[in-house]
């Protein structure tokens, strides 16, 4: 009966404060890293603007190899959640398992790609070969990460998928509290750790990777969920499973890289417009993750249920589903632009970079407030079609807003020279396209028949 109960708590509710209490952890989960994340480019920052441009570049191409891991991480999480909504909580485990084999052979291509190729990509695309051999020495220390990463994705996935997101945060604070600490340390050359400068946040980025990594299967192992979804209890690829995972996750992980590719492609440009453009740039990556994490908490949250619902074999009301959390997420994000737009100077004051540097990135922070406005809307309906299982749909519009995006940004920032806030716009044009084609697939029905 205790078994019973307990299964039973994996099927999901169409309900507000269900929808709440899954996004609000995962949302302060994202945001703690993403806090983390401006308070080492403040530590840059303290360095000089071309450091705290530098970070802008190092960031997008290993945000790259991130989102890979992140695309093998919305697969799992919704073949999680579609056997969470079935009862078939003894297929959670071998999903898990596989899961982190496909990211350990993932990270150890991408160590293998960033040593031959990141040499020659930022000699082509640089325009200062000073910052060429800064981002390269940094992305060689950088990369030994990748491996922490992708296992603590694939954890999101389980959390998330089997309704325990509550548990990311303690995770992630840890986490954060430690890449604090070692960013003060190692940057700077305090707390009886060398100095290294801009090299000391690679350095301390690993390290808190593994300290967050460790504090959250420690703590899963003290709930006993490792035991009850037998996790790690055998890493015998299982073929069925393994090409079921990659199936769903393929597409997700090459509509992310190419996403992020068309971001590292938009900073070399605006690299071409200078440090200070590119220093201004920089931080509004900052906002957007930070600001943004209430949206991608929303989205996550959009695929688990939409996958799970429809496990619990409730496709008539999916429709419903989505329209209550874009209604959430929009308010919300509404709440953040506003907030943004009446106190400029002040988020924007905390980089220590002069007047000179509020002035440029103020305008540019009111186009990236429309812009989270627009993707608190377009990454709900986004990750719904990720929660129905057809992926490959979401590969299509990612392709086609990419394409576009690229233009846009090289015909505004290369050919044209115009100023970096019209460049920003091209974030407008992306999640517009993006919406468009996953609202017209949810609403013609043609993902009902879908089985994972």
């Amino acid at each position: 009966m205790q078994n019973a109960a307990a299964s039973n708590n994996l099927k999901l509710q169409i309900t507000n404060r269900q929808i709440l209490s899954i996004a609000l952890p995962i949302a302060a989960a994202m945001l703690v890293p993403q806090l983390n994340f401006i308070i080492n480019n403040i530590f840059l920052g303290g360095l000089g603007e071309e450091e705290l441009g530098l970070a802008g570049i190092t960031g997008v191409y290993y945000l790259i190899f991130a989102v890979v891991g992140m695309g093998l991480n919305n697969g799992l999480q919704t073949l999680i959640s579609r056997r969470a909504g079935e009862d078939r909580i003894d297929a959670i485990g071998s999903l898990f398992n596989n899961g982190v084999i496909i990211s350990m052979i993932l990270a150890a291509t991408g160590i293998l790609l960033t040593f031959l190729v990141a040499p020659a990509v930022f000699r082509v695309s640089l325009s200062n070969p000073d910052h060429v051999q800064k981002a390269v020495d940094f992305l060689y220390i950088r990369i030994w990460g990748l491996p922490f990463l992708y296992v603590y994705q694939m954890r999101n996935a389980l959390l998330v998928g089997t309704n325990n997101s509550k548990y990311l945060i303690i995770g992630t604070l840890s986490e954060a509290l430690a890449n604090i600490i070692f960013d003060y340390g190692f940057i700077y050359g305090k707390l009886g750790l060398p100095n290294m400068g801009f090299n000391g946040a690679a350095v301390a980025s690993i390290i808190s990777e593994v300290m967050g990594l460790v504090v959250i299967f420690a703590l899963m192992h003290y709930k006993g969920i490792t035991k009850r979804f037998h996790l790690f209890a055998t890493f015998n690829i299982d073929k069925r499973e393994t090409k079921n995972i990659l199936n769903i996750s393929s597409p997700l992980i090459l509509q992310h890289a190419i996403s992020i590719i068309s971001w590292q492609f938009f900073y070399i440009l605006i690299e071409h417009h200078g440090s200070l453009a590119l220093a201004v740039s920089n931080t509004m990556r900052n906002f957007f993750g930070a600001f943004g994490a209430f949206s991608w908490a929303f989205a996550i949250t959009t695929n688990t249920m939409i996958s799970n619902i429809i496990g619990q074999g409730l496709q008539h009301r999916v429709l419903e589903l989505i329209l209550k959390i874009m209604k959430i997420s929009l308010i919300f994000s509404c709440g953040v632009a506003a907030l943004l737009n009446l106190l400029p100077h002040l988020f924007l004051s905390v980089y220590g970079q002069g007047n000179d540097f509020v002035s440029e990135a103020t305008p540019v922070l009111r186009v990236v407030t429309v812009a989270l406005i627009l993707m608190s809307v377009s990454t709900v309906w986004l990750n719904a079609v990720v929660g129905t299982g057809n992926t490959r749909m979401n590969l299509i519009s990612e392709s086609f807003a990419i394409i576009v995006y690229c233009i846009y940004s090289y015909v505004v920032l290369e050919k044209l020279h115009l100023p970096i806030t019209i460049g920003w716009m091209s974030d407008w044009l992306y999640w517009v396209i993006l919406f468009i084609p996953s609202f017209w697939y949810l609403r013609s029905g043609r993902w009902k028949n879908k089985i994972i």
